[in-house]
């Protein structure tokens, strides 16, 4: 069958002839190297260009990264090698290199050398450790050599073609070729050794318009295709997948299948001739240089071929046709004993369990990891996980492994026949309700993907359980059964599963074959994320999303574990190690701590057993505490988690929340002395000192308003009290803080005019003070008014004279002596302080006129003196 590889476009860009491309191993970027003398690096995720070089004024022919040393190196038409740091731009280095045009430079993968070729006929090694020197000169081919390639399996060995028609082998340090491989008709343009370990291998294009592949052992041509309309200007063998591309003249790139060498696919973007391929080795991204710019694809899902039993802890894994094997059982302690963090790599004891017909695109273990599935090329086998011994076999679109029986599975055969096997037997063949079968997804129940929903189908009668409108990419069960998660492409649903219903209905026959079971799946949570990998540990969702992130989502709260450096993929939860496993796309394998006292808590919590949840409280460290308390907070069981957390900030907003305000003061008492100036806790004596007022508590809403320095809120509550007393010491306060208008406000309404005026004049507010005296003290006047003078000359002398002092212009002071009479009344007399209910009778006074009644006290006096 045809091998099943999806291809994506991930960037097409418009340009200059682009001569030669390579992709970035880490970051998404693509180098194009044009006839126009530019190299451009793109990135192909967003689309866009990031940085662009003018190297020369004539054509740049090869280009490569160097990404240990964050250099790119170009070589052109003018014979020139050019180095520059692509974080900076600047040129690094530039000289001179052959004495004709440099067709191609090839960088080693380990040490500092790079080998150049040139239409001089020959090539040179250079050492950039000792300042570009060049170590070696090869030569031995009769026209242009027009590309070379290390050997990955062997780099102190490598090949070069040439347009005399022959493949040079070569070793570093010797001066003469090792042998030469011929057959094509014409020149050779490229070449590229076969990555995996299994295929002594060399691929080669020519101006013949064919592609061989060569052993290099025997020498002999193992296979030449013929399909191109055109020299072939580009060859690659993929790291990853088991297919070779070439490109063309034609216009066309062609992948090519490594096994049975059938033409796959042909590619044609419309951008003319194809002048060069570049693959990476841990990702499956392939960027093409055209006459009219560059393009780069994504050949297949990246996610790697892996799968762990979640039993026995055992990891198996594919590279290429080789099956291996490594048990993570014990790795906790591995952890511990060699202080390995958190998303560090993990030391793995790998064996190798054997080689499968078929290249593995996926591997998946059984319910109970006995049995692994190998699918690929539109075939499955299964195999026993501890010796890959051959247990049954065939064709499928699609398999997935029931969650129920050892030996049951299911298979898309077709996309309108699907069947089922019970025991390794053949056993139902299901009739979906759908114009086409596009997916299957195992688990408790079988669910078949249509073009615009899923069904879902009991295993052991095939009955129709329930059509869902929605599409999702991957299934998730639970252990139980009970909670099913549907991961579609911008959100996930969780649905409870009532397996009762649905075996009462089939046993009695109560089903409907057009509904199915009526309240089979019920609609709990929806989890607005995009989910890429994930398990079910009891009723908590542990899962990767495409923002790198590793989270977990429980009674409809998501919660982040941590954030990944680079995408990761879930490759279960062992219980035993309280560890979540996951794998990149180099197949390395790291482990987070989960605990699993944790995961059953919230569990049990979810369920609404507190019971239970109490029980299992004592087993979970300290240390994990405050996450379960913020769990709980979020469940609406603030009392449960007050009691739970260990975090003060917690532990105090929790408290104003369920109005314990004693026990949040407490909190608030025990900060450190260093702490108790912070802004942070300022805020904490505000709020609780609002609340407290809220809800009448004066006593309290006092002694956080002193401790945070709340004068404005002070000045509230005592002129609300009617406390005299607390408002002398707020004056004292207040002005030692510099809060002068509380300060003011104070002292006025103690009828303390005098220190009211001094504080004015403090401040420099003189004008003020004056009014102030004016009003209420007339016989603090000329004091005030002499500085105010002098404080007004300095900006003119003119206007301070202006100013008349009541000492020396009584009259411009009508009833002056009078005021001051009213004056030494009120000193006598302020310190008689009325009582808050006394308002209503005592407010009528402020409507008196004083000096008029003085004057009458007077004049009747005078009347009784005078008989």
């Amino acid at each position: 069958m045809p091998l099943r590889l999806e291809i994506k476009k991930k960037l097409q860009a418009r340009s200059d002839r682009v001569k030669c491309v390579d992709v970035h191993p880490v970051e998404p970027w693509v180098l194009s190297a044009m006839y126009n003398g530019k190299v451009c690096i793109w990135d192909y995720e967003t689309g866009t260009m990031v940085k662009s070089f003018d190297v020369c004024e004539l054509p740049v022919r090869s280009a490569k990264f160097v990404v240990r040393k964050q250099w790119f190196i170009t070589a052109s038409d003018d014979m020139h090698i050019r180095v520059y740091n692509y974080n900076t731009m600047e040129k690094v280095k530039e000289f001179e290199a052959h004495s004709d045009y440099i067709r191609y430079i090839e960088v080693h993968p380990t040490m500092p050398l790079l080998i150049s070729a040139a239409d001089d006929m020959s090539m040179k090694l250079w050492n950039w450790d000792k300042s570009w020197e060049c170590t070696q000169v090869f030569e031995g081919h009769l026209h242009y050599v027009m590309m070379i390639k290390f050997n990955a399996k062997d780099t102190n060995s490598f090949a070069s073609a040439s347009l005399d028609r022959s493949i040079k082998v070569w070793s570093l340090g010797a001066p003469q070729p090792n042998f030469s491989l011929e057959g094509h008709e014409r020149g050779v343009n490229c070449i590229d050794y076969y990555p995996g370990g299994d295929k002594p291998y060399l691929l080669s294009g020519a101006d013949d318009k064919t592609v061989k592949i060569w052993d290099y052992q025997t020498k002999a041509c193992v296979q030449t295709l013929d399909g191109h309309a055109n020299n072939v200007c580009s060859v690659v063998f993929h790291p990853r997948l088991p297919i070779l591309i070439s490109g063309s003249e034609d216009g066309t790139v062609r992948i090519w299948h490594t096994t049975t060498y059938r033409a796959e696919t042909t590619l044609n973007y419309g951008m003319e001739r194809a002048w060069s391929l570049a693959c990476t080795r841990d990702a499956n991204k392939l960027a093409i240089g055209y006459d009219e710019g560059t393009v780069v694809l994504k050949l297949g899902h990246e996610m790697p071929v892996a799968s762990m039993d979640n039993h026995t802890g055992k990891l198996v894994y594919s590279l290429n046709n080789e099956i291996v094997t490594a048990s993570l059982k014990g790795i906790a302690e591995k952890v511990v004993a060699e202080d390995i963090s958190d998303g560090e790599r993990l030391p793995l004891a790998v064996k190798d369990l054997g080689s499968t017909e078929i290249y593995p695109q996926s591997v998946k273990h059984n319910c109970n990891g006995r049995f692994i599935v190998v699918c690929g090329d539109g075939e499955y086998i299964i195999y026993t996980s501890q010796a890959l011994r051959n247990k049954e076999f065939g064709s499928a679109l699609d398999f997935c492994w029931s969650g129920l029986g050892t030996g049951d599975y299911a298979v898309r055969e077709t996309i309108s026949r699907v069947k089922t096997f019970k025991n390794f037997k053949e056993h139902k063949t299901i009739k979906a309700p759908l114009s086409s079968a596009e997916g299957l997804f195992g688990g408790q129940v079988l669910a078949i993907k249509g073009s615009d929903c899923v069904v879902f189908f009991d295993w052991s009668e095939g009955v129709f359980i329930r059509k869902i409108d929605v599409v999702p990419t991957d299934v998730h069960w639970n252990e139980s059964g009970e909670l099913c998660l549907l991961v579609c492409e911008e959100t996930c649903y969780v649905l409870k599963y009532d397996a009762a219903a649905v075996t009462s209905a089939i046993e009695n026959n109560s089903f409907s074959a057009e509904e199915g079971v009526e309240g089979a799946f019920e609609l709990v949570h929806e989890l607005n994320d995009q989910v890429k990998t994930g398990e079910w540990v009891g009723d908590c969702f542990l899962y990767t999303n495409n923002s790198n992130r590793l989270n977990y989502f429980v009674g409809g709260e998501t919660m982040t574990l941590c954030h990944l450096d680079q995408e990761m993929y879930m490759l279960g939860y062992l219980p035993k190690e309280d560890r979540v496993f996951l794998i990149d796309k180099a197949l390395n394998v790291v482990s987070y701590k989960v605990l699993l006292s944790v995961l059953e808590f919230q569990t049990a919590v979810v369920r609404d057993d507190i019971e239970a949840a109490n029980e299992i409280l004592p087993s979970i460290p300290e240390s994990e505490h405050n996450s379960v308390a913020r769990f709980l907070e979020s469940q609406g069981l603030k009392e449960e988690a007050l009691g739970v957390t260990k975090d003060p900030d917690q532990k105090f907003d929790l408290s104003l929340e369920l109005g314990k305000l004693d026990v949040a003061y407490e909190i608030l008492l025990q900060i450190p002395e260093a702490d108790k100036d912070t802004t942070d806790t300022q805020s904490k004596w505000k709020r609780l000192g609002d609340l407290a007022l809220s809800t009448g508590d004066l006593p309290r809403a006092e002694q956080c308003a002193e401790a945070s320095g709340d004068t404005a809120g002070l000045l509230l509550l005592y002129t609300c009290t009617g406390n005299a007393e607390g408002a002398k010491k707020l004056a004292v306060q207040a002005k030692e803080l510099g809060k002068t208008n509380v300060a003011f406000i104070s002292l006025f309404l103690l009828g303390r005019i005098e220190e009211c005026i001094e504080l004015l004049m403090q401040t420099g507010r003189i004008p003020e003070a004056a009014f102030l005296a004016r009003t209420y003290m007339p016989s603090e006047m000329p004091q005030i008014v002499i500085k105010w003078k002098a404080d007004l000359t300095k900006v003119s002398e003119r206007a301070a004279q202006a100013l008349a002092d009541p000492a020396e212009y009584p009259n411009l002071f009508p009833d002056l002596d009078w005021a001051v009479m009213v004056e030494q009344h009120f000193k006598k007399n302020r310190d008689t302080l009325l009582d808050a209910s006394s308002y209503p009778e005592a407010a009528k006074d402020l409507e008196f006129d004083l000096i008029d009644i003085f004057k009458q006290q007077a004049a009747a006096q005078g009347a009784v003196a005078e008989p």
